[in-house]
C-alpha cells in the first residue's frame, strides 16, 4: 500500500478559480495558455568583463558544462570573444547566456558599450573579474544601473588565488581569512571607483560547488520574479539535495494544469480514460530532465565527477525513470485510476467542466497520481545520485509504481 497522498485545498482552489466554464474547448485553452507561458519564458544573462577574466568558464559552470563538454563556450589564454556569442542553457533553450566582448580590450568604447551589445535584450548583467576591480567595471555597473537594470559583481579564479597562498604560506594557510580579504578588496576597489556599496561574489569556475557559487545562485532566484524565477529554478544544477527540493517545488505547481490540459485534451465520448498519452510521456521526459536522470544529463555528471556512469545510473530506481513505452503508459494509467470515487467526486464538483465528461474526475485522478508519484520518485533519485556522485550516500530499495489504494488521494 503506498503512503497517502493529497490534492491539496490550495490546487482545488486555483483550478476552481480559473476554470469557471464547462465548455471543454474554452477550459483546454485556458489551461494550455497557462503551460504555454511556463514553458516559454526566457531569460536572458549578459556576462561581461575584462579579457581574460574567465567569462567563458563562468558560462560553462553557470550552465553545468565543463570546458571540453559539447556545447560549451570556447575558452583560452587569448581573449576568445570579440563579437557577441550566446549558449543556450543544455536542457532549458530559454535561457541564455550572453558573452559579450572583452570591456578592457583596445577595442573597447566604454560609450558605446552598451548599445553595441544591445542593453535591452537582457535581463541582468553580471560582471566578472578575476583580479581586482577597475575603473572599466565600475563605469559600465554605472551605465547598466542608470538604465534601470541589475548587475552582480562576479570575481573568478579564487582556487588558483588559494592554492598560490597556501605554496607561499602553507603553515599560516587559513581559507576563510583569505576569501573574506578578497572579498573586501573588491568591494573597496568597487567603492573607489565609484560603484557605492556593492556584493561581491567570489567564484571558481571549476568548483561550481564551493565558495560563493551557491550564493550567487540564491541571490538570482531572491530577486527574479514569476515566469523567470521558475525557469531559473529549473536551471538550477543537480549539485545538492537543497536545489532538487527547490525544483521539485516549481515543478509540483505544473502538475494539476498538466494533468488537466491531458486528459481534457484527448476527451472522446465513451471512453473509459481521457489522456493524451504523448504528453504525458513528454512531461514525464521533462521531468527527467530537469533532475538529471536522462542518459545525456547522467553521462555528463560522470565524467565531471570521474565516476562510472554505471554507478549513477545504478542509483535511479524508479520505473517512471525509464523511457516508457505508450503502451506502459496506458497500462498505468488504466492502474491509477482504480479507488479514485473519493477525489472524483470532489474534484468534479470544484471543476465542472470535469463532470461534464464521462469519466473526467477518474481520468483527471489517474493522470494527477502519475505525474505526482513522478515527481516525488525522481526527486529521490536525484538525491541519490547526488550522494552516489559525491560518495555520501548509499541507495535503498527500488521503488516501484505502485496502485493507489482507494484512500490514496484525499481532500485536505
Amino acid at each position: 500500500m503506498t503512503s497517502l497522498q493529497t490534492i491539496s485545498e490550495r490546487e482545488l482552489g486555483e483550478m476552481s478559480a480559473l476554470v469557471q466554464s464547462r465548455v471543454l474547448t474554452e477550459v483546454v485553452s485556458q489551461v494550455q495558455t497557462l503551460l504555454n507561458k511556463l514553458g516559454t519564458a526566457s531569460l536572458d544573462i549578459a556576462v561581461t568583463g575584462e579579457s581574460g577574466a574567465g567569462k567563458s568558464t563562468f558560462i560553462n559552470a553557470f550552465r553545468g558544462l565543463g570546458d571540453e563538454d559539447k556545447g560549451s563556450a570556447r575558452t583560452g589564454v587569448i581573449e576568445t570573444t570579440r563579437e557577441v556569442a550566446v549558449y543556450q542553457h543544455p536542457s532549458l533553450p530559454t535561457i541564455r547566456l550572453w558573452d559579450l566582448p572583452g570591456i578592457g580590450t583596445p577595442d573597447f568604447r566604454p560609450e558605446r558599450y552598451l548599445e553595441d551589445v544591445n542593453l535591452e535584450r537582457y535581463d541582468f548583467f553580471i560582471i566578472v573579474a578575476s583580479e581586482r576591480f577597475k575603473e572599466n567595471h565600475a563605469l559600465l555597473a554605472r551605465s547598466i544601473g542608470s538604465m534601470g537594470k541589475k548587475f552582480y559583481f562576479v570575481r573568478t579564479k579564487v582556487d588558483s588565488d588559494l592554492a598560490s597562498s597556501r605554496r607561499q604560506q602553507p603553515s599560516s594557510f587559513n581559507e576563510a581569512g583569505i576569501l573574506d580579504r578578497i572579498r573586501g578588496d573588491c568591494a573597496r576597489s568597487l567603492e573607489r571607483s565609484g560603484a557605492g556599496c556593492a556584493s561581491v561574489f567570489l567564484v571558481s569556475g571549476f568548483e561550481p560547488h564551493k565558495y560563493d557559487f551557491t550564493r550567487l545562485r540564491d541571490t538570482l532566484e531572491r530577486e527574479l520574479e514569476g515566469y523567470k524565477r521558475h525557469v531559473f529554478l529549473l536551471a538550477l544544477p543537480n549539485l545538492s539535495c537543497a536545489y532538487v527540493e527547490k525544483k521539485k517545488q516549481a515543478l509540483s505547481g505544473t502538475v494539476w494544469k498538466t494533468a488537466l490540459s491531458a486528459c481534457l485534451a484527448a476527451a472522446v465520448p465513451g471512453a473509459a480514460l481521457h489522456c493524451n498519452v504523448d504528453m504525458l510521456m513528454q512531461t514525464l521526459r521533462s521531468f527527467q530532465r530537469h533532475f538529471g536522470l536522462d542518459p545525456e544529463s547522467l553521462r555528463r555528471l560522470a565524467d565531471r565527477t570521474e565516476k562510472p556512469y554505471e554507478a549513477l545510473r545504478a542509483a535511479v530506481r524508479s520505473s517512471l525513470a525509464e523511457d516508457l513505452s505508450a503502451q506502459r503508459v496506458v497500462e498505468l494509467l488504466r492502474q491509477a485510476a482504480l479507488g479514485q470515487q473519493v477525489l472524483t467526486r470532489v474534484v468534479e464538483s470544484r471543476v465542472p467542466v470535469l463532470g461534464s465528461i464521462a469519466n473526467g474526475g477518474v481520468s483527471f485522478a489517474a493522470t494527477h497520481y502519475i505525474l505526482s508519484t513522478a515527481l516525488n520518485e525522481l526527486a529521490e533519485d536525484a538525491k541519490r545520485v547526488i550522494g552516489t556522485a559525491l560518495e555520501e550516500r548509499k541507495g535503498e530499495t527500488e521503488p516501484e509504481f505502485q496502485v493507489p489504494d482507494p484512500g490514496f488521494f484525499a481532500y485536505d
